[in-house]
C-alpha cells in the first residue's frame, strides 16, 4: 500500500512500483510483440538467460553477471536461423531524469543504456544480434522500436498477405492502447474478482 499522505497523482500513478503498475506496463509490451514474432519466426523464448561470460573481455558497462536475462529471443527474425535478442523498456516522459531532454534525444538516451548492457555480450558471447525496444508512456516508440516493428509488419505480411500498411497501422494502435489501457488500471485501481498479483491479461477488465 502506498502512503495515505500520497496523493494519487499522474506522476505518483507512473512511477509507484508498489502493486506491479510500473512491471505491468513493461510485460504487456513484451507479451504482445513476442506473440506477434512467435507467429513468423522460431524458437521464440521468453526471459532468456545469457550465456555466462567466462574469460571473454567484454567493455566496460557491460553487463556480465550470471544470470542475466534479456526479454525476448527469436530465430528468423532478421535473417535466416540468426538468433536475435531484444531488450524491453517503457519509460515515463514525466520524470524528472526525462525532462531535461527533448523526448527524441531521450529515446536515443535510452537505447544507448541498453546498448551499453547488453550489446557486445550478445554479440561476442552468444553471436547473436541485440536490439533495445524502448517505448514511453504516452505510447511513442524508438527509432530501433519502429525499425523492429517494420520488419516484423513485413514477415507477417509476407506469411498471410496482409496489407503491410494495416498492420502497420494495427501494431501502432495496439501498442498505444495497451498504454491507455494500462494507464486507467494505474489511476483507477483493478476491479476484478481475481485475487493475487495483477497479469497482463487483467488489463482488458479495467
Amino acid at each position: 500500500m502506498c502512503s495515505p499522505n500520497e496523493s494519487n497523482t499522474i506522476e505518483h500513478a507512473l512511477t509507484c512500483k508498489k502493486g506491479g503498475y510500473v512491471a505491468l506496463r513493461h510485460n504487456i509490451i513484451r507479451d504482445y510483440i513476442a506473440a506477434e514474432m512467435d507467429s513468423v519466426c522460431y524458437n521464440t523464448q521468453f526471459e532468456t538467460h545469457l550465456l555466462p561470460t567466462g574469460d571473454q573481455v567484454l567493455p566496460e558497462g557491460t553487463i556480465v553477471e550470471e544470470g542475466a536475462r534479456l526479454d525476448i529471443s527469436t530465430r528468423d527474425f532478421w535473417s535466416k536461423m540468426d538468433r536475435a535478442f531484444f531488450d524491453v523498456r517503457v519509460f515515463n516522459t514525466q520524470a524528472l531524469s526525462n525532462t531535461t531532454k527533448e523526448i527524441p534525444e531521450t529515446f536515443v538516451t535510452h537505447e544507448k543504456e541498453k546498448k551499453d548492457h547488453y550489446l557486445h555480450r550478445v554479440l561476442e558471447v552468444e553471436e547473436g544480434i541485440f536490439t533495445p525496444l524502448v517505448m514511453s508512456t504516452t505510447g511513442g516508440v524508438g527509432q530501433e522500436f519502429s525499425a523492429v516493428i517494420k520488419h516484423l509488419v513485413e514477415l507477417i505480411s509476407r506469411k498471410t498477405g496482409n496489407s503491410y500498411a494495416d498492420g502497420i497501422r494495427f501494431i501502432r494502435i495496439k501498442l498505444s492502447f495497451s498504454m491507455v489501457r494500462c494507464f486507467t488500471l494505474w489511476l483507477r485501481g483493478y476491479r476484478g474478482s481475481v485475487r493475487g498479483e495483477t497479469t497482463t491479461g487483467d488489463i482488458y477488465n479495467v
